[in-house]
Formats: structure tokens, sequence, C-alpha cells
């Protein structure tokens, strides 16, 4: 009688654990309640137009390298719109970006591309 007394509690524990759904049984596990911190990136950028010029400066705030490329397009079908060279921004760094159009400018921005 002592051998079925001592086993109870261990049969009704595996019991109730073999009729947890899945996916109690994955999430056991207490949330420490912090999220994983996003990962920062991207230099930020000023941009200025005076007419057909267009002069960019872009800083970098974050640890990984941010390489940054001044695209424009010109108002005239005529104007070749261009693509700049891309210039690696690293941490703490600011670089300059310039461009212009022969006669006006219609529109510009900056693409970023993550290095590494």
């Amino acid at each position: 009688m002592r051998l079925s007394r001592s086993l109870a509690p261990v049969t009704l524990a595996l019991a109730l654990v073999l009729t947890l759904p899945y996916d109690a049984e994955s999430h056991a596990r207490v949330p420490s309640g912090h999220e994983p911190a996003p990962q920062l990136f991207g230099a930020s950028c000023r941009t200025s137009v005076r007419g057909s010029h267009v002069v960019v400066y872009c800083h970098n705030p974050y640890v990984d390298t941010d390489r940054v490329r001044l695209h424009i397009e010109c108002v005239q079908w005529w104007d070749i719109d261009t693509d700049g060279s891309p210039v690696d921004t690293g941490p703490a760094m600011t670089v300059r970006l310039s461009g212009r159009c022969w006669k006006d400018v219609g529109a510009v921005w900056v693409s970023h591309q993550k290095v590494g």
C-alpha cells in the first residue's frame, strides 16, 4: 500500500505534464521582460539645393559603416540624371556629397547600404 501512495504524486505530475498543450511546454520559461534592442543603423543626411547645385552632408552616429550614395534627378528630359559614387561613412564620421544638373534639379535622395 505504501508503494502506491508514493507513486500517486509522481503519476499525477506525469499525467499533467503529458496533457499540457505543445505551446505551453515550449514556452515554459519565464521571460526576462527585455526585448532585444533593435539594430540602429543609417547616417542622417542634410540636403541643400541652390540652383542646379546639390550638396549633402551625411553624419553616421552608429557603429556600423553606412555606404551612402547621392542620386539627382534633373527636370529637363535632355539633362542627365546622376548617381554618385558610393562613399563609406564610418562611425562618428561626416561626409560631403555633391552633384549638379545643367539646368534645374527635380529630386534628390541618398541611398544607404550596410557594409559588412
